[in-house]
Parts: C-alpha cells; structure tokens; sequence
C-alpha cells in the first residue's frame, strides 16, 4: 500500500539527500517546498514569502494524496520543524486515510557545521541551486524554530555523524 514519508530534519541536516535516497530505492515521488518556491518564486524572501509557502504546502499535501491514491509512495521534504507542524500533517493525511511514516534526519553538531559550510562555499560559487545562504544569524534564528522530535513520534530515525 503506498503511504507518505515526511522527514523531519533541521536545516541543512541531509534531508533532501536522504529524501533522494529513497526515491530511488522506493521509486516514490519527492515533494519539496524548497523545491517548489525556487521553481516559481527563486526563493525570495520577502515578506510575501511565508504565505507563498503556505499555498505550495497546501497544493503538494493535495498533490502527495492524489499520488498515493494512484498507487505510488509519496516523500514530503519539508523539514517539519515543530510538534504543531508535525501534529498538524498527521491529522490531515490520517483523516484523509493515507498512510503515513515519519523519518527523521538526526545530526550531530560537527557535521551539522561542515554541511552548513560546504553548502555556503556552493552558493558563493553560484551552484547552490535552491539553497539559499545561511548566516549566524539565520542560523540562530531558524535553529530557535526547531523543535525535536520524540522517539514515539517517528518510525525510522536516521542518525547521522
């Protein structure tokens, strides 16, 4: 039966590599936010963004339903960084009787650091793609956000070091 795989990640933790790595091995579908808002908007960050992204997340949860009424697997790379996100995707999809699996993408703090690094060094050198540069202080700000999971609310914890 298909299902929908949703990763929770902080930033720049490998979620999008990961979410590749099933694809491949599931032969599922990705649905990026990040994705998505580079595509069509190319990441601006102005204060339109926010409730751009809203919209996206609410096209791809209709999309990620339809996909796997059709019979394939679905993957939702969007970070899902608070127990209210988390809780909130969960009750849409179990209300709409899709199946649904939680990942979560955890990294320890050195490697965490050296992502954060070498994926700056690639958007100075212009091959950043949707990535967008992360200073201390987006860092800081976007690390506040971030509320870890609890073991009970994920299925396969991906630990990385």
């Amino acid at each position: 039966m298909a299902k929908v795989i949703l990763i929770c990640g902080k930033i720049c933790s490998g979620k999008t590599y990961y979410a590749k790595e099933l694809k491949n091995s599931l032969n599922a579908v990705i649905l990026s936010t990040d994705e998505a808002t580079f595509d069509l908007i190319n990441n601006e960050q102005g204060e339109f963004y926010n409730i751009f992204v809203q919209r996206v997340n609410g096209y791809l949860k209709k999309k990620a339903c339809e996909i796997v009424k059709a019979g394939a697997d679905v993957i939702l790379d969007w970070g899902f960084w608070t127990r209210e996100e988390r809780q909130e995707i969960t009750d849409y999809f179990r209300k709409r009787e899709i199946t649904i699996q939680w990942h979560y993408i955890d990294i320890d703090d050195a490697l965490w650091e050296k992502q954060i690094n070498e994926r700056n060094k690639r958007i100075q050198k212009g091959r950043g793609g949707s990535d967008f540069y992360l200073d201390e202080g987006l860092k800081a700000k976007l690390l506040s956000k971030f509320e870890p999971p609890e073991p009970e609310e994920i299925v396969v914890w991906h630990k990385r070091k």
